[in-house]
């Protein structure tokens, strides 16, 4: 069932917490994730384990799910032998899983649909490097169809997350256009750049005369760059921010893992309420900086989640 209000409704009155790294939690289950789909394989092969995982951010206290086709691609499925009459059911299915898993919780849960970059489809890291030599157009003709599948099942918004640049920015943004479906648009970044080196400021600015988009902002990179493109974000779109980093480490295509690994960071660890780099200070001065939309992105599991759950809520005085 939807919720009452809108998405951008409910950020109009205040701050909303996203979930954190579905595939976090999907290992925490026992899910193998090396399949060049990654986490959009259980779509597929084991779509009660992606239900479980968002019911795990709910239970945590998040209020919105992202669902499991960032890279779920009809090139993607194709070449695991999945025909596209599949691929499009399987796409609706993350939205579907989604909407189930906050059902009947006695809140309100929004669904965002993920739409990952051109380069999550290249299971190479491409997604943070851009620059795919591919042009705005080609990139378009790349994101509608997905867009307009995961559009027509009906999520609260489209999560055009993960953007490396601006030309593939602007290529989602067309993409998305008349669709019927608000989206908010986040980078990956590097310092105060986009990974493929444009200034932020440029970057975001793309989105300000959008009626559609709801919210811009930054994911999947260092907390420590978040700080200053938040306020970024505020400044240059005037739009609510959404903001939702990783643990500060890198990941490496090669081997598929995760470099710099702090000790202490990963679940069940016996760590403290939030690792070194996603302190509440930092969480505080991100919503103060105009981040609605709060959460965390790969090495952020459940628990992080439930401790920026427990600090909006003393923040609202239900804490």
């Amino acid at each position: 069932m939807k919720p009452v209000r809108t998405l951008a409704t409910a950020l109009a009155e205040g701050s909303l917490v996203l979930d954190g790294g579905l595939s976090d939690q999907l290992r925490a289950q026992g899910c193998d994730l090396s399949d060049d789909l990654w986490s959009a394989r259980l779509l597929d092969d084991a779509p009660e384990q992606i239900e479980a995982a968002h019911a795990a951010y709910v239970r945590a206290g998040a209020q919105v799910l992202i669902t499991a086709s960032y890279q779920a691609t009809y090139e993607g499925f194709a070449r695991r032998g999945v025909g596209r009459d599949r691929a499009s059911r399987l796409l609706a299915d993350s939205v579907a899983l989604a909407r189930r898993a906050g059902a009947g919780v006695g809140r309100e849960i929004w669904v965002a649909a993920s739409v990952g970059p051109y380069g999550a489809m290249l299971a190479d890291g491409g997604e943070y490097r851009g620059r795919y030599g591919l042009s705005v157009r080609e990139l378009e003709r790349f994101h509608r169809p997905r867009i307009e599948t995961l559009a027509a099942a009906g999520p609260d918004v489209l999560a055009l997350e993960t953007v490396p640049d601006t030309d593939e920015a602007e290529a989602l943004l067309r993409a998305a256009e008349g669709c019927g479906v608000p989206v908010w648009l986040s980078y990956t970044v590097a310092g105060d750049r986009t990974r493929a080196g444009q200034p932020l400021a440029e970057a975001f600015a793309l989105a300000a005369g959008e009626d559609d988009v709801i919210a811009v902002g930054v994911n999947c990179c260092d907390p420590s760059d978040a700080d200053h493109a938040v306020a970024l974000a505020a400044s240059a779109t005037r739009k609510p921010v959404v903001v939702y980093p990783n643990t500060g480490e890198k990941w490496d295509a090669t081997t598929k893992g995760w470099v710099g690994e702090e000790q202490g960071v990963g679940e069940g660890r016996g760590e403290g309420p939030l690792p070194p780099l996603f302190t509440s200070d930092r969480v505080r001065g991100w919503q103060s900086a105009g981040a609605r939309l709060l959460g965390g992105c790969c090495r952020v599991g459940p628990a992080r989640i439930a401790d920026i759950a427990a600090l909006l809520d003393a923040e609202r005085g239900n804490g």
